[in-house]
């Protein structure tokens, strides 16, 4: 496996949480900090794939879940015993109001209310997720202390950085003050949940993104600062300030090196999108850095959200890539992405997501996107496993599977295009900027000293003309089919082209 990823031309891998765990939420619910789950192996078996990775010049990100645990996790299991424990305080407990309801009107992402009762403390505690999933009270520094901790473990075997889960869920509003309602057409609810979950409906002001949260994070980089060439990435969600937070989060040298959000993970394809999420960055931020994705483990693929009728999968895929690639900020690519695989199928009876088993059939949850990776079509469940994997193999997939990626295939455009990037430091930490352009024609530069790059992209399915400015030379961009006639660009649907400006 490392071997292949490798040969993608890629930096750092991102391993999903792997620690000891229930496996309620696929191991977003932890029960030990410090040590392997049994079902991936060991310690050891975790040191000798950091091992091989950096051999082959790879970078390991883990996913460190910091801001909830298990309730299997020892400190939960003992701050719910009695409000005098020495963790009594380590979670969020707070008492009922005189009628017995929870404290506040917060909200689950999982679907209900945010708290739950707890018989034995006669109070609630806090839960952005499962009720099994019980959030950390990082108004606690001892607390604080702990979690970091966990943190020094790892980077002393070696991990090069982290990706914060909820990175803006750690701290709530102290006074648990409620949540208004979000006015009616705001952008605040657009990337926060569902349409059939109710979590949308809220403006959750007091219930995550507080300001506290800058002093921890301050904390957290002093930490990795300790190691050499350490970096840690935030996921951000929050509707319409997400970006704003990305910016916050990542100002000067003492926060996150880098955010991502999930503006570009939704179902909207065109050009004003694009431009619009990328500038709103750009206008909020002073010296931060951003990470984009256009799939991860929390969304519908993107080749199944952007995929019109008479649209070609591959070159519709093909393209993405290439557009992913030139926007500046470091680039996520989600396993099977370079393959061209599409969300697959999966029956209720198959579900392990209890989000998607929550809200089925209106939301079919995460499993689409999380099926084992395929590498050999013939193979049993396609090479990923001797036994049942714990959602089926996609026929789709099974027909898209590394082997039979030759040439002219996705995954063969995925390192073209990963090595038209790394040859040019314009596209990794040039400055961007767009410029005029109608209907769905994307174009922008990308700027590092002395070398300006000019991107243009359509992203209509019908053929389109631009008129390039002065002193433009066409670069060999993987897969522009793309016709320059005195001045005029023509573009097919979904294409793209990259020059020099000289």
């Amino acid at each position: 496996m490392l071997p292949y990823v490798a040969s993608l031309g890629i930096d750092a891998i991102w391993l999903s949480p792997f620690f000891t765990s229930p496996m309620l939420d696929m191991g977003y619910d932890i029960s030990d900090y410090c040590d392997v789950d049994p079902m991936f192996g060991s310690l050891k078996d975790f040191d000798d794939l950091t091992e091989a990775a950096h051999k082959l010049g790879l970078k390991v990100m883990i996913d460190q879940v910091l801001s909830h645990s298990s309730d299997q996790h020892p400190w939960f299991v003992e701050s719910r015993t009695s409000r005098d424990n020495p963790k009594a305080d380590w979670f969020v407990w707070a008492d009922p109001k005189p009628d017995g309801t929870p404290p506040n009107n917060w909200l689950s992402v999982f679907g209900g209310s945010a708290w739950e009762w707890d018989g034995t403390r006669r109070q609630y505690y806090l839960h952005n997720f499962l009720t099994s999933q019980p959030d950390l009270n990082f108004h606690n520094t001892q607390a604080q202390d702990a979690l970091l901790e966990t943190v020094r473990f790892w980077l002393d075997r070696g991990v090069d950085g982290f990706r914060l889960d909820t990175v803006n869920f750690y701290f709530h509003d102290a006074e648990l003050r409620d949540n208004p309602a979000v006015a009616a057409g705001d952008e605040l609810a657009s990337n926060d949940a569902p349409v059939s979950n109710p979590y949308g409906m809220q403006d959750h002001k007091y219930s995550k993104s507080r300001p506290e949260n800058i002093g921890f994070l301050k904390r957290f980089r002093a930490l990795l600062d300790e190691y050499d060439n350490r970096a840690a990435v935030g996921e951000v969600g929050g509707g319409g300030r997400s970006l704003q937070i990305v910016a916050d989060y990542t100002a000067g040298d003492d926060l996150l090196h880098m955010c991502y959000t999930f503006d570009m993970l939704g179902p909207v394809f065109s050009a004003s999108h694009f431009r619009g999420v990328s500038q709103r960055f750009e206008n909020a931020v002073i010296d931060g850095w951003v990470c984009w994705a256009f799939s991860n483990h929390d969304v519908t693929r993107h080749l199944s959200r952007w995929l019109q009728d008479g649209d070609d999968p591959q070159h519709l895929a093909k393209f993405a890539a290439t557009l992913l690639l030139s926007l500046r900020g470091s680039i996520c690519i989600y396993q099977g992405e370079e393959l061209g695989l599409p969300e697959a199928d999966i029956s209720f009876e198959d579900l392990t997501d209890p989000y998607g088993i929550r809200f089925w059939p209106a939301f079919k949850g995460r499993d689409g996107c999380r099926t084992p990776m395929v590498w050999e079509a013939a193979a049993p469940n396609a090479g990923f496993s001797d036994v049942k994997p714990w959602l089926p193999v996609s026929d789709t997939h099974r027909a898209l599977s590394v082997d039979t990626q030759g040439q002219g295939a996705v995954l063969v455009h995925y390192r073209a295009v990963l090595a038209f990037r790394k040859a040019h430091q314009s596209m990794q930490i040039g400055d961007i900027a767009f410029l005029a352009a109608r209907g769905e024609i994307l174009a922008f530069t990308r700027k590092y000293g002395d070398e300006t790059l000019l991107f243009v992209y359509n992203l209509s399915r019908e053929r389109a003309n631009w008129q390039l400015p002065n002193g433009v030379t066409a670069l060999d961009l993987p897969g522009s089919n793309t016709t320059l006639n005195d001045g005029t660009l023509t573009l097919q649907g979904l294409d793209a082209f990259c020059g020099k400006i000289s």
